[in-house]
């Protein structure tokens, strides 16, 4: 098979997975508060995805790094997540509800880590990461994401948010179809390399560091992320408006991993990692204080393009060159807890209870100053990390 032809279905995964996510993420609060429930109840209820990825990304990670099954191991968490969102059509209360939510995000929160770590592998040439391969893969994710949020947001808009479980049940269901197309690559096992420890990987202080720095930038994105679409509805813009903004956000997403191969040699990638702390704090400070201007809303959502697409990129790349051979399905799943787990627990519960006392702007306040030591830990990556 071509590289070409393998990475076809890493596409197809990826523009799925992004498609579940771009309706799932967005409208999940608005479906809650549909629901009569309260801004505490939301945070806890949207803070289970991001539990979740404390434990279950590294948990999976381990077992794909041991067997080297990770297309099987995918093929799995897909079916149970497709079986677990059926259960979304019932009404099982705030605490059943909690329990479905844990059910199918346990076995969702690993698929990007371990499609990431296969994915790595296929797209480096000679030991390097090749940006170029990457991202044109990793847009299709962006374009998947881009089609729902726009759309759902009108559907949404027209017909209400009952149809939220029906959306989701369709959108994992795309996704199963798509890891069974993946072909069932193994990778080669060595018995030695199975238990190769992580623990003096992360004592180098340049990974120390980078963990430190993307902790605190995919915090500030918390707020995006959980309070983005309920602080818009707060300032009256309509789901279809909320849907568009977003949409913003992806569309630039797309242009960078399409052209990001003619920029990314241009700055070592730890220097990346300081420009994308440095714009997030420009990003939160917009979305704090002048939301209530569209233009301006709309200029800091293309600020995604650098916040997360950049981000995202440099970070799968250093992961990369951290945690070779092996250790790839344990760093990438490593990447997902520190980064996306406990910033998505603390900033989901720390978020509800700041934004019922202060208002959901306290939530973009808070961001900005998260995103400031983010860039501070950033530079000190840059300090210690050789260029690369």
């Amino acid at each position: 098979m071509t590289p070409r032809r393998q990475l076809m279905p890493f596409a197809a995964l990826s523009a799925s997975y992004f498609a579940h996510i771009g309706f799932f993420n967005p409208y999940l609060p608005l479906w809650l508060q549909d629901m009569g429930l309260s801004l505490l109840t939301i945070s806890v209820l949207t803070a289970v995805q991001a539990g979740t990825r404390l434990f279950a990304p590294y948990a999976w990670g381990a077992i794909s790094d041991r067997t080297g099954e990770r297309v099987k191991l995918l093929r799995i968490g897909a079916g149970v997540a497709f079986a677990t969102a059926c259960l979304l059509f019932w009404d099982w209360g705030p605490l059943g509800l909690g329990l479905v939510l844990l059910l199918m995000f346990t076995h969702t929160s690993a698929m990007m880590p371990m499609s990431e770590a296969a994915m790595a592998h296929l797209v480096s040439r000679g030991g390097a990461f090749d940006t170029k391969r990457y991202g044109r893969v990793r847009l299709w994710g962006s374009l998947g994401f881009l089609v729902t949020v726009f759309v759902a947001g009108a559907w949404f808009e027209a017909f209400g948010m009952q149809h939220f479980p029906a959306w989701t049940v369709l959108t994992l269901g795309a996704v199963l179809l798509s890891v069974w197309w993946m072909p069932d690559l193994k990778e080669t096992t060595h018995h030695s390399d199975a238990h190769a420890p992580v623990w003096p990987v992360l004592r180098q202080k340049p990974v120390f560091w980078f963990f430190t720095s993307t902790f605190f930038h995919v915090l500030s994105h918390i707020g995006v992320y959980v309070f983005f679409s309920l602080y818009l509805d707060s300032l009256g813009y309509s789901k279809t408006m909320i849907g568009l903004l977003w949409a913003v956000s992806v569309a630039v997403e797309i242009v960078w991993f399409f052209t990001q191969s003619r920029w990314l040699p241009r700055m070592p990638l730890t220097g990346w990692l300081v420009l994308c702390s440095a714009v997030m704090v420009l990003r939160m400070l917009i979305t704090a204080t002048w939301a209530d201007v569209l233009w301006v809303l709309l200029l800091a959502q293309t600020l995604h393009a650098i916040t997360f697409a950049t981000h995202h990129t440099a970070c799968i790349a250093l992961i990369s060159q951290h945690f070779s051979g092996r250790l790839r399905g344990r760093g990438q799943a490593l990447y997902t807890v520190i980064a996306y787990g406990f910033p998505g627990v603390l900033g989901a519960l720390l978020g509800g209870l700041i934004s019922e006392r202060w208002g959901l702007q306290s939530v973009f306040v808070l961001s900005v100053l998260t995103s400031v030591v983010a860039t501070v830990a950033a530079f000190k990556v840059w300090r210690l990390h050789e260029p690369v």
